[in-house]
């Protein structure tokens, strides 16, 4: 016997939103494809206390980088991505530029000592053109600020870019995927918030990471960054706990001290 027709309307409903889960869950096989290379080298290269082995990836697979950046040219982020997907891939773009940049000054002792001749003069590692995606140069900044900070409002991002500096959160060892994203972002935090050389927390006291008070607005009011902190925190922190920030250490994520031997790419 034919089922009634508004019950066969919500079958098919039912069926629709399966469907849509279930595509949501599975990822986006594009760009899964597309960071393979990028996550391989992750994989290889970042240690498990999340700083990069710069030496052995300038040695062996510079080369790899470079490709997988030059390949962004014909990437142009499309409206079908989700807004994960979308996060996802500027946040992969912005770690593997970054890293790309500290490869071609190295051996350097922070990204800030980097600078890079124009025409016009010198510019930093945050304001030269890092990397060109679908036909459009950006710089680290632009990318932080207008495709990651104005577009999404997540302060999470900020211990999920890698800044190139020992201060920053630790590199993660594999890409980021936008069907896995939020896992991703809130195991950055928490990873980050209780490592005690990079913030130290009790109940009553707190010093945090400069990178709270650089971003502050990004926070909230203070009850609202110490709700933040309870939300990842091992340890609840009270209500009225003091706050105080440690100084930013600037000195390059890299695996080993910096060999004295000169910088085996400099830009001329």
């Amino acid at each position: 016997m034919p089922l009634p027709s508004p019950i066969r309307r919500l079958l098919l409903l039912a069926a629709l939103v399966l469907l849509a889960t279930a595509s949501r869950a599975a990822g986006n096989p594009q760009l899964e494809q597309l960071q393979q290379v990028w996550n391989s080298l992750l994989h290889h290269y970042v240690t498990a206390e999340g700083r990069v082995d710069y030496e052995a990836l300038l040695d062996a697979d510079d080369d790899q980088l470079r490709g997988y950046l030059l390949s962004l040219r014909k990437v142009q982020p499309a409206a079908t991505w989700t807004p994960d997907e979308t996060k996802a891939f500027w946040l992969n773009t912005y770690n593997a530029a970054a890293t790309y940049l500290v490869l071609e000054y190295y051996p350097v002792a922070s990204i800030n000592d980097i600078r890079v001749k124009t025409v016009g003069g010198y510019e930093s590692a945050w304001e030269t053109v890092a990397v060109n995606v679908g036909g459009r140069n950006y710089s680290l900044n632009q990318i932080e600020r207008e495709m990651l900070r104005d577009q999404f409002h997540d302060p999470r991002i900020h211990f999920a870019l890698t800044y190139g500096a020992a201060a920053a959160a630790p590199l993660r060892a594999e890409a980021y995927e936008g069907s896995q994203l939020n896992r991703q972002l809130d195991e950055q935090t928490r990873h980050f918030l209780n490592d005690s050389a990079l913030n130290q927390l009790s109940p009553q006291q707190i010093r945090l990471s400069d990178l709270f008070r650089a971003y502050a607005p990004e926070f909230g009011s203070e009850p609202e960054l110490l709700a933040f902190i309870n939300r990842y925190a091992h340890a609840p922190v009270l209500p009225a706990a003091t706050i105080d920030y440690l100084s930013f250490n600037w000195a390059l994520n890299n695996r080993s001290t910096l060999s004295s031997t000169q910088a085996l790419r400099a830009k001329k």
